[in-house]
């Protein structure tokens, strides 16, 4: 899955899209980093800012948490704690 830069859907919402998909299929897993901002700008050919448009909307969603200098990481859905 990828992202339409002419698609009539914003990219940052594309962009949150494939990671929810990638969150899903097991890509990336409950409690640990997703790639960095410049990993998902050199992936998709994008600014920062519409990666960083793409987390905060998944922040918001309760789907990441951004955590200040360690990154950020997917959130436990299933309602567990996380491990440790």
């Amino acid at each position: 899955m990828g992202v339409d830069l002419l698609g009539p859907d914003p990219i940052y919402r594309q962009i949150a899209a494939v990671i929810v998909e990638r969150i899903k299929d097991g890509t990336y897993e409950p409690d640990r980093a997703i790639p960095s901002e410049a990993a998902f700008c050199a992936e998709f050919d994008v600014s920062r800012n519409t990666v960083r448009s793409a987390i905060r909307l998944l922040n918001k969603e309760g789907v990441l948490r951004t955590v200040m200098g360690r990154g950020t990481f997917v959130v436990r859905q299933d309602g567990a704690p996380p491990p440790g």
